[in-house]
Order: structure tokens, then sequence, then C-alpha cells
């Protein structure tokens, strides 16, 4: 392997990197306010209409591949960047992506708290915030890391896919030499690499959960 391909390899994997750290603190921003919203409406200050809304807002956007997304953005993509290729076009379909999947998995860690949580806040004259800033956010701290985890996992595999259609990251780089050069030896050393990054980003899932039990 020369050594411009190993330049390529590292400057791939740095891109790669650069866009699932970014498109996951984007989507966590994105997400968390609005899977908490959700079981809001559902738990907390219950509005039928607004979870029935909510909930199918998200289950919507969750059905649509992310190869359709990320064209079916081109426009949306090119008017927030300027152009519909590279690693910063790439990050705008990958929030966008991203966050109604964290949504539902931070609505779904909510669901799980113990029952009487809620109770046991009202019965404390609790407002709203205070609710969701000292009992529903310590509370879920862990679980709501490991989603997080899952979420930027998730995101490395959708990066993966950005790169077909010029997203830059590791994924380019398999298109450009694994596939249209017939070259194995990087799709290999891209798959290796993809599976190191998922490995990382679980230990240190794993180790930020435990940290908030």
């Amino acid at each position: 392997m020369s050594l411009t391909l190993i330049y390529d390899l590292g400057l791939a994997t740095a891109e790669t990197i650069y866009m699932v750290v970014i498109s996951t603190l984007g989507a966590v921003m994105l997400g968390l306010p609005l899977g908490t919203l959700l079981f809001l409406s559902k738990r907390v200050k219950p509005h039928p209409g607004l979870a029935r809304f909510l909930s199918a807002i998200i289950n919507i956007s969750r059905s649509i591949p992310f190869i359709i997304l990320l064209v079916a953005l081109i426009p949306l993509t090119r008017l927030i960047v300027g152009s519909s290729i590279g690693i910063h076009a790439a990050i705008v379909p990958l929030i966008i992506g991203a966050t109604p999947f964290f949504a539902r998995l931070v609505d779904n860690v909510y669901q799980h708290l113990p029952e009487g949580l809620i109770e046991t806040g009202f019965s404390m004259g609790t407002s709203t915030w205070q609710m969701i800033r000292h009992i529903l956010f310590p509370e879920a701290l862990s679980p709501l890391i490991q989603a997080i985890t899952v979420t930027a996992i998730t995101l490395v595999n959708y990066s993966a896919m950005a790169g077909t259609v010029g997203g830059g990251g590791l994924g380019d780089l398999a298109i450009r030499y694994g596939y249209q050069r017939f070259d194995a030896k990087v799709m290999i050393a891209t798959i290796i690499i993809l599976i190191i990054i998922v490995q990382l980003i679980q230990m240190i899932g794993d180790k930020w959960s435990h940290k908030g039990n």
C-alpha cells in the first residue's frame, strides 16, 4: 500500500470521525428536546393531539431510507452549506436523518422509568421544567448515554452511505478505490477501520453510562 493511499485512508478516517461527532451533537441537540416533548405530551402534561402529531412526524421521518433522504435533501443542503458534496454537505442529512431516530430512543428511555417518579414529582409541587431537570434527566442519564452511543454508531453507517454520493469519508474512499478500481485492500482496510471506530464508540459509551449510574 503506497504512502499516498495510507494518507488518503488517514484523511478519510478523520473526515468520518468529524462527520459522526458533529452530526451526533446535532442529533442530540434536536432529538433530546423533541423526544422529551413527546414524552411530556403523553405522560406529564397529557396532550393527545400533540403526542399523536409528534409521534407521526418521528415515525414518518424514520421510515425514509437514508440513501433516499440524502438525495431528497440536496436542495436544502445546497441552501445551507452552498454545496451538495463534501463532508459539510453530508452533515446536514446526517443530522436530519438521526434526529427522529434519537428522539424515539429518548422517548423509550423515559417510558421505562419507574411509574412512581412522575407522581412523586407532582406531589412535591414541581413545575414541568423542574420535573425534567431534577427527575427525568438524572434518572435517565445512563440509558440516555447508551441511546447517544447507539445513535453515534448508526451515524457511522450513515456516513459510509453518504460517501456513495460524494459525502467524503471512508465510504467515499471505499467507492473510489475499493469499488471503482477493484482494490480489495482498500475495501478491507476501510471495513477494519469502521469496525474499530464502532468498537471505540461502544467502549466510550459503556464507560460513560456506568459513570452515570
